[in-house]
């Protein structure tokens, strides 16, 4: 493999940048070899290779069980990658999808043009941000749920239901019912509204275990955007709010840490969605283009990267 990638680190904690040693083609990297090392890293740049929609979208799926989506974003390209856009103003950090029941494994993002100031990624490790909290927000958000609430349009939820269930009805035949069957009742309540809409209040930790391991990781959306859906209202999973110092807290810790992907054409970036929160500076040349991907981990790939990492 060290003839076809070196690894550098990235950033002041353990992203890693990945580069062509040998082949410039993402395609000639070992998936397994990549599991293990996001395993380690959190995070991966991959620079320098041959990155275009086609050898993205390859990358993706040879990694993937499944491919998930932001039923308010559409696909570019096929049925992978959807077109970043989200306004101008800075994104919060955030899981995708981590204030809902269909929160993706594996985050990536493809930069086909980089903007000529502003608008990084912003990165922030949640090892990191538990690790530095304090004995009080530890105790709290040790012991206690957080519950996520909010309205989403109908045609939104049936596009989501659609898609998660692979097309096999066409979205005019989605039902209320198939939503339900979706979410499973764990951890979601599900209501349908007169108009369609419908309410759900999904429960999770604020801190929990990730996809490589069981130490515990402050990731959430609770700073995250809301740009094409309603803000959630955000409380303790008996409905209780969350005091503002503990926000205060978190806020200020995650400032401390956050680290920035400074994108450059044809960049291509991998993120443990159950481990690091990503975000966004204030876009201040529009002139750019970056695609999303949300995925599932292929299983085989999780067993392998666990096997990698007991032998290393």
């Amino acid at each position: 493999m060290t003839t076809i990638a070196d690894v550098q680190p990235y950033g002041a904690a353990t992203g890693r940048l990945v580069l062509p040693a040998g082949a410039s083609s993402l395609g000639a990297l070992e998936p397994a070899w990549v599991t293990t090392l996001l395993a380690d890293a959190g995070f991966l740049l991959f620079r320098g290779f041959r990155a275009d929609l086609e050898e993205f979208t390859s990358f993706v799926k040879g990694h993937s069980s499944r491919i998930t989506l932001d039923p308010a974003r559409s696909f570019h390209g096929g049925e992978v990658a959807q077109k970043v856009d989200a306004g101008t103003t800075a994104v919060g950090l955030h899981l995708e999808n981590g204030n809902s029941p269909f929160g993706p494994d594996l985050t990536w993002f493809l930069c086909e043009k980089a903007a000529s100031r502003g608008s990084q990624t912003t990165v922030c490790d949640g090892y990191r941000v538990w690790d530095a909290a304090s004995d009080t927000a530890r105790q709290v958000f040790g012991t206690k749920d957080i519950m996520y609430s909010r309205r989403v349009e109908e045609a939104k939820w049936k596009a989501l239901v659609c898609h998660q269930t692979e097309g096999r009805k066409d979205i005019a035949d989605v039902t209320f019912d198939d939503l339900r069957q979706l979410v499973g009742g764990i951890s979601t309540t599900l209501q349908l509204n007169d108009d369609g809409s419908i309410h759900y209040a999904y429960r999770t930790g604020a801190v929990h275990p990730t996809l490589f391991g069981t130490r515990p990781s402050w990731a959430n959306s609770v700073f995250g955007p809301s740009y094409n859906y309603e803000a959630p209202r955000i409380t303790f999973a008996d409905g209780t709010e969350i005091p503002e110092e503990l926000f205060s807290e978190f806020r200020k810790l995650t400032a401390e840490l956050t680290e920035e992907i400074d994108w450059q054409d044809g960049d291509v970036a991998l993120i443990d969605n159950t481990r690091v929160m990503h975000g966004r500076r204030e876009i201040l040349d529009t002139d750019r283009t970056i695609y999303n991907a949300q995925s599932y981990l292929d299983p085989d790939l999780l067993t392998a990267a666990w096997e990698g990492r007991a032998t290393a």
